[in-house]
């Protein structure tokens, strides 16, 4: 990939390969201005880690580029186009609020790509205003970094800016716009957007550009693009596996809403499970439950054969042929799902080796769990701690007898019992951000201007696996209420 990145003394070192891509794909547009920007929070340890003067991003000049109203030296701002089924249903899309400034090349020499969101209106706005609220901005802070901290591929958030704008919803907001990073932009509904309204070479362009990208190594395939659908498969299995593993609920799994380098994107009405249930739904708009916690790894599928579709045309010159191969890729997908999943939970009952009755034993507790409500990150806390007194669970007679099937279970493998609760304590969180402690946070930065709510949250979640006493708070369960939490798609 040609590299011809510009440097300068904010340590902005972009490079454009997105742009060198065919135009059907997208729109060079420049961000809109803000009236009056204030840069409201700044990932300094992360911005270090890209290569960029963290002084130099809290001038003024510098809150001026992450407000989109000074372009860096290098930048080529641009548009992305992509479409996408939402629900089930297939629109044409595009980035309608978002603009990618370009793409910063580390010291470390990774592509990483630098995109405004809530930067004004695109032509793909769908008569969007383009901007976003402050409180919206900060949760996709708050969620993205959790997630990053739990070890879940993730876009990163490097900074929120307010605009010193109102947003109007469906009430007046104060206004801010999110720096997102991540490895790429690039989606499943990329290809579908590329395949329904480009060409066949500009199919083969965008499949070359993710395979040099991310899979530089499947780029000498036999077949590459047969290659790439085999590794983004290979990317979704491990990701949704991981979401699983810790109670994420994404919430709403559009095609638009899945990457093709395996990172988590867009947290709109996401949040963390706290009683487990595989029904749990969340978000407001999701009245049938399609992005359940329980059927969060079918829809992967399905959406993974939207992109398998999409890429028929450069998978073989015979549509059937290129049909059959498809197939056979996505029929992987389950296997090596359920491959991912049981090995995670292997890991959070603290066993090293495999034998034929441990799924048995992991449904077992997880019927129980979703019988008594017993909250997900808590109950795998408690057995970690060797507190399973601790849980709503303890006085099932069921529980006792599981206890003891699980502690016979653990004798019969060669580590020692300390490396075990070792391996339970790396794969199980004590600390995840509970919905409550989130909204709390985002009242007090919306509502009063106070951030230390969200920075002492920020700071618990950036050791999940810490188990430390002193975080005790951030792992208790809110108050009892008859009111189901409910979440938006406010990002």
């Amino acid at each position: 990939m040609t590299t011809n990145p510009s440097t300068n003394v904010t340590g902005w070192n972009f490079d454009n390969s997105y742009a060198r891509l065919p135009q059907t794909v997208f729109t060079k547009q420049d961000p809109t201005p803000v009236r009056k920007p204030k840069l409201i929070k700044l990932n300094t340890a992360y911005a270090i880690s890209l290569g960029l003067n963290v002084p130099a991003l809290l001038s003024e000049e510098g809150t001026a580029v992450l407000a989109g109203n000074r372009i860096p030296e290098g930048a080529l701002p641009l548009a992305q186009a992509y479409a996408g089924h939402q629900f089930g249903y297939f629109n044409m899309l595009g980035d309608g609020r978002a603009i990618l400034l370009g793409e910063q090349i580390t010291p470390q020499g990774e592509r990483i790509d630098i995109q405004l969101k809530g930067a004004g209106p695109t032509p793909y706005s769908r008569r969007g205003d383009g901007r976003a609220a402050l409180g919206p901005m900060l949760r996709e802070y708050i969620i993205s970094e959790a997630m990053h901290a739990l070890g879940i591929p993730t876009t990163r958030s490097l900074a929120v800016t307010a605009t010193g704008e109102t947003t109007y919803r469906e009430t007046a907001l104060p206004g801010a716009i999110l720096t997102r990073a991540a490895a790429s932009h690039l989606r499943v509904g990329t290809f579908q957007y590329t395949a329904n309204w480009g060409t066949r070479e500009d199919l083969q362009a965008m499949a070359d550009y993710a395979l040099q990208r991310h899979y530089p190594h499947a780029a000498v395939d036999e077949n590459p693009y047969l290659a790439l659908l085999r590794e983004v498969v290979k990317r979704q299995a491990a990701l949704i596996a991981k979401w699983q593993l810790v109670g994420f609920i994404h919430g709403v799994m559009n095609t638009d809403n899945m990457t093709i380098s395996g990172e988590t994107i867009d947290y709109g009405p996401c949040a963390f499970m706290d009683a487990y249930d595989p029904a749990t739904v969340f978000s407001s708009i999701d009245s049938q439950g399609r992005y359940a916690y329980g059927n969060q790894p079918q829809i992967a599928a399905w959406n993974l054969a939207r992109f398998a579709e999409s890429l028929l045309p450069v998978l073989a010159e015979d549509e059937e042929q290129a049909v059959r191969l498809a197939e056979d890729v996505i029929a992987d997908y389950t296997a090596l799902y359920h491959q991912h999943w049981l090995s995670g939970m292997r890991a959070k009952l603290g066993l090293f080796n495999e034998e034929e009755q441990d799924e048995k034993l992991i449904e077992q507790l997880l019927v129980m769990m979703q019988t008594h409500r017993a909250d997900y990150t808590n109950t795998f806390r408690a057995l970690t701690d060797g507190k399973q007194e601790d849980t709503v669970l303890a006085d099932d007679p069921e529980f006792t007898l599981w206890l003891e099937s699980w502690q016979a279970r653990l004798g019969r493998q060669p580590e020692a019992a300390a490396a075990s609760r070792q391996l339970m304590q790396s794969s199980n969180p004590a600390i995840i951000p509970r919905n409550h402690l989130v909204e709390e946070a985002l009242e007090a930065a919306e509502n009063e201007e106070d951030f230390s709510v969200m920075d002492q949250l920020l700071e618990a979640l950036a050791q999940p696996y810490s188990h430390m006493p002193e975080h005790d708070r951030y792992s208790a369960l809110p108050e009892q209420t008859t009111r189901p939490y409910r979440t938006y798609c406010g990002t």
